[in-house]
């Protein structure tokens, strides 16, 4: 599970500065400053989920269940919050509508803090 932890905590640090590279140097010239400010978001919050799971992989006292937990929490909660902002900050490019996916941010958002509250009850809760 470590390594997992490891694959996708690198995965998700080098998308995030590739997608924040892009942004700066790019979407600047084509989204208005909010939507520039959202993908930031989206950006941001993935970087902080690839420290995040790196962290967890590096964690001895945290059991293989729920590495696994917090991992699949991140991974889907990264997906649906940063890439949800990705699209809906990008729609004017892409012309296409994706405010539908727009009730996948929240979603996201509640799996991330399941994940570290995942991490916070596992710290707290007594060892046998």
């Amino acid at each position: 599970m470590e390594r997992k932890l490891y694959i996708l905590g690198a995965s998700f640090g080098l998308t995030a500065i590739i997608f924040g590279a892009f942004g700066a140097h790019t979407l600047k010239n084509y989204l208005t400053p909010e939507q520039l400010t959202s993908f930031e978001t989206g950006v941001r919050y993935q970087m902080y989920h690839a420290l995040f799971l790196l962290l967890i992989a590096s964690n001895l006292f945290l059991n293989y269940t729920t590495k696994k937990s917090i991992y699949l929490l991140t991974l889907t909660g990264v997906f649906f919050f940063s890439g949800s902002i990705y699209l809906l900050s990008t729609k004017t490019i892409t012309g296409l509508n994706f405010k539908p996916l727009g009730v996948l941010t929240p979603i996201g958002g509640v799996l991330l803090i399941a994940a570290w509250f995942l991490l916070l009850f596992n710290v707290f809760k007594p060892k046998k």
